[in-house]
């Protein structure tokens, strides 16, 4: 760390040297332009860069399937807007893999194609991105993905289970989003200022985005599960309906407490949120030992499904525990 003594020129205007170290690193010489970024007693400093489109080149010789959706959704999050996919000749499958890993992702489109490579680009300004809507998004499809989930088993409809992990895409894509433009803001204070939130909120939102996409996750997964079930009792049906309310209440106020400025109201909602945990683990024992008095195929089946609301309830509180550490006060 350097200091530098703050002096007074012209009677009115505060100046400070920069570190020459600094300066030469970055391009930083006489008449050069700087930005500064405020945030509460900080004020960050940056080079004006010129708004160039971030490019990035990545071999995929010998990448395929999950592999190479993967590197896809890397580069995308990593914040690279112009994505170069190169090889000495893309295969029809490596097209295929590639097409289907950008449907998945917000704002990235397919805009060069060529035997050797592919080219994708977001089209996107993060200027015009919401992380508030992105989450509160996120929070309606998780939440109703879940609560559908659940009816799927219980009423045996196999339609509605198959909806329910579709929507999965919706959340990933979401997610995917919101983790770019975490990273993004990471890295560029400038960032921070075109989205109009500032890095801490973006880390409680990004932490809490992770969240809901575990809760899709297994809304996904009970949805697939309910396939494998034919009947399930009423009295079961109801047990599951009644740990689905509770499980669900937890992220609900969870959420509402993230998203509410005022920090006494939002830490009463967080507190609210974390209280409803541990009765929902006296349900899940009560639920899971009527299951165990069920044929061992079904009792392992519908366990899964009352571990997965259990774990509903646990992101919940994860959730409110972002949403204490955004209403307490900063040092």
């Amino acid at each position: 760390m350097e200091t530098r003594k703050v002096q007074v020129t012209g009677g009115s205007t505060y100046t400070v040297s920069l570190p020459k170290d600094w300066a030469t690193a970055n391009d930083v010489s006489a008449g050069s332009v700087v930005e500064f970024h405020a945030e509460d007693d900080s004020l960050l400093l940056s080079p004006k860069r010129d708004e160039e489109r971030t490019e990035g080149t990545l071999d995929v010789s010998g990448l395929e399937g999950d592999q190479l959706t993967r590197a896809v959704m890397t580069m995308y999050v990593s914040g690279f807007d112009i994505i170069r996919l190169e090889t000495p000749r893309v295969s029809a499958e490596q097209r295929r893999t590639i097409r289907q890993a950008t449907q998945g992702l917000v704002g990235l489109e397919t805009i060069e194609e060529t035997s050797e490579r592919v080219v994708l680009q977001d089209l996107l300004d993060s200027s015009e991105l919401s992380v508030h809507n992105a989450i509160t998004r996120m929070r309606l499809v998780a939440l109703t993905m879940l609560s559908d989930a659940v009816d799927a088993l219980v009423e045996n409809d196999e339609d509605l289970a198959y909806d329910v992990r579709e929507r999965d895409d919706d959340v990933d894509r979401l997610w995917y989003m919101i983790s770019r433009v975490f990273r993004s803001v990471l890295r560029d204070p400038t960032a921070a200022s075109q989205i109009g939130l500032p890095r801490e909120t973006c880390f409680d939102y990004q932490s809490s985005a992770r969240q809901l996409e575990r809760i899709a996750d297994h809304a996904s997964k009970i949805a697939r599960l309910s396939i494998e079930v034919d009947d399930v009792s009423a009295e079961i049906a109801d047990g599951l309906c009644e740990l689905r309310e509770e499980a669900l209440a937890v992220p609900e106020a969870a959420m509402n407490a993230l998203l509410e400025d005022d920090a006494e109201e939002a830490t009463r909602l967080a507190t609210e949120a974390r209280s409803r945990i541990r009765p929902i683990d006296d349900s899940a024992r009560d639920i899971d030992d009527r299951i165990h008095q069920l044929d061992s195929q079904t009792a392992q089946v519908l366990g899964l499904v009352v571990d997965s609301l259990s774990r509903t309830a646990d992101y919940g509180g994860n959730i409110a525990e972002s949403a204490l550490q955004k209403a307490a006060p900063r040092p």
